[in-house]
């Protein structure tokens, strides 16, 4: 940063509640009054006046032995941008920089302290420091153009913001190898003594503390003037979002109905739309990681509908690229309990499959688009073994996202069984129809042997659940046993599966004037006693059809043994 010093004299200003004098044996004649300010000033044994052309203007019809009195509170950059001034015309030292350039500046242009009024004068001086020392600093220059904010109509006008801007995009343009001035970078993990080329996004930090009008106007001019990377932009817009939007990925943020608050969030929602505006529209310019955010933000500052559709299909495109940790956010509506925002995550899901269905009406088994599907559905079964932690997570909202997957998505069903185990053992309360429509989900014929091990003894899951896992475990061991098609042995065993079912629902029917727990008691018992039979009875008919009928019977013995351990329970 670089600074200019001028005058000589020592500081001889005193303010005294709002009255600022200057200390001198000459009484004061000249009264200049600024919004709630006035300073006791001197008409011309201190070149005050000869200095400023509007002050001569002003005064031209007064006596040299009159006090004058005059309203300037209209005047840019108000009583500290005219003291600055008035101390030029006093001799007295003052330090000029890019934070106080533009009201001095401004005041100098507005008092007409120029070379036609006198040699010299205010606004030559600040326009050389403006020129040789602001325009050619690159903080220097970003310091300056934010100023601007203050004074937007005077800074326009005197082509202060142009110049800055244009400085500005000059030294983004430079080529990295020549980059020589200081810059701010404090990504995570980066030491620059220990790089010795200048990263590409070396700018990004800088200009972040810009207004986002201006940090728009930097960008344009930048895609405007050639063809940057798309994610080098991107990259700049994300380093943005994380300077001035809201952090919505650690807890759930505080809602509160202040005034100041609400201004907060109405100037936060400007940013937010403003940047969505600027994201390029190729793919991949912004991480999948990164439009979440801004989505969870968005829901955070109750965004228009229009913003929260525009995010939902950029991250749509790219869902395919998201991690775990990407779509861990916390629901950001005070009606929920439950900490994770799932409704976010489902939202994405239906955005990518509209996609999916439409660019793969048929699918092959090796194509793109069913890997695609099948790395979003090992993600979001990986998703819901998180979720089910939650112990306010709703058992609609989890089964209504597990069934949004078409069944090519799912390879297998071993992570959704540990999602809705997991359910299970954390909402112990669970009634037996959730249950039911929980575990309906599951196919049994894509679970691993390991987990259909797991889910025999598991006592969490309906009995109806766990006799399904065991005749599909029974048909398995048949089939590698036997070698047969296995349309043979599921053509045995469904009719016996489906004659257990139907008994036992006739039983249910005729109990049912009884109490419903013992119903349910006795439908679980006479399932039992069906299956066992039945399956007792299969094994000695295949036994007569095969060789080691002792050596079979012993293996189909073995679920007996499990519902009996189930019924000694």
């Amino acid at each position: 940063m670089k600074f200019m010093k001028i005058g000589t004299k020592p500081d001889t200003f005193y303010t005294e509640e709002a009255t600022r004098t200057v200390i001198s044996d000459i009484p004061s004649d000249l009264t200049i009054r600024i919004n709630n300010v006035c300073f006791l000033l001197h008409k011309l044994q201190i070149p005050l006046v000869p200095k400023c052309g509007l002050l001569q203007r002003l005064c031209s019809d007064a006596d040299d032995s009159d006090i004058v009195t005059i309203d300037l509170h209209d005047v840019p950059g108000g009583e500290d941008a005219f003291e600055l001034c008035a101390k030029f015309c006093y001799g007295i030292t003052i330090n000029l920089g890019a934070h106080n350039f533009v009201p001095a500046f401004c005041a100098a242009k507005f008092l007409r302290m120029t070379e036609s009024i006198e040699k010299g004068n205010f606004v030559l001086k600040l326009e050389a420091f403006f020129n040789s020392c602001i325009l050619e600093g690159w903080k220097d220059s970003i310091v300056a153009l934010q100023t601007t904010i203050k004074l937007p109509e005077w800074s326009e006008n005197l082509g202060i913001i142009r110049r800055c801007i244009d400085s500005i995009v000059e030294k983004i343009l430079t080529p990295t190898s020549k980059v020589s001035w200081s810059y701010t970078y404090t990504r995570p993990g980066y030491i620059k003594k220990q790089h010795q080329s200048v990263p590409k996004d070396w700018w990004t930090e800088d200009v972040s503390d810009l207004d986002i009008d201006l940090f728009r106007c930097i960008i344009t001019a930048v895609r405007s003037t050639y063809i940057p990377p798309p994610q080098l932009i991107g990259e700049a817009l994300h380093v943005y979002a994380c300077r001035w939007l809201p952090d919505t990925t650690k807890s759930r943020p505080l809602h509160s109905s202040g005034s100041q608050t609400e201004e907060s969030r109405e100037k936060s929602r400007r940013i937010l739309e403003a940047i969505i505006s600027m994201i390029p529209s190729d793919r991949g310019s912004v991480s999948i990681g990164f439009l979440l955010k801004l989505l969870s933000i968005a829901n955070y500052l109750g965004a228009s509908p229009v913003t929260k559709t525009e995010l939902i299909r950029k991250a749509g495109l790219q869902f395919e690229e998201a991690t775990l940790n990407d779509m861990l956010f916390p629901s950001q509506l005070p009606t929920d309990q439950h900490f994770y925002d799932i409704d976010l995550v489902a939202a994405v899901l239906e955005s990518y499959l509209v996609l999916w269905r439409r660019q793969s009406p048929l699918p092959t088994e090796n194509s793109h688009m069913v890997r695609s599907i099948r790395k979003i559905g090992k993600l979001i079964d990986s998703y819901l073994q998180v979720v089910a932690r939650d112990v306010n997570m709703p058992i609609s909202k989890l089964v209504s996202l597990a069934e949004a997957l078409p069944d090519v998505a799912r390879e297998d069903h071993d992570g959704l069984y540990k999602a809705i185990n997991i359910y299970l053992k954390e909402h112990p309360d669970v009634s037996k129809a959730d249950k039911k429509r929980m575990c309906r989900m599951l196919d049994c014929q894509k679970l691993s042997p390991e987990v259909r091990a797991h889910a025999v003894k598991n006592e969490r899951l309906p009995l109806r659940t766990v006799v399904q896992v065991l005749f599909f475990d029974q048909e398995s061991g048949s089939r590698s046993t036997t070698h047969k098609p296995e349309s043979i042995t599921r053509a045995r065993q469904a009719p016996i599966e489906a004659e257990a079912k139907e008994e036992c629902d006739k039983k249910v029917q005729h109990e049912g004037t009884k109490s419903s727990s013992r119903v349910t008691e006795t439908s679980e018992r006479e399932i039992q006693k069906r299956m066992e039979a039945k399956m007792v009875r299969g094994d000695s008919e295949k036994g007569k059809e095969r060789k080691g009928e002792t050596n079979s019977t012993a293996k189909m013995m073995e679920p007996k043994q499990v519902f009996q351990r189930r019924s000694s329970r």
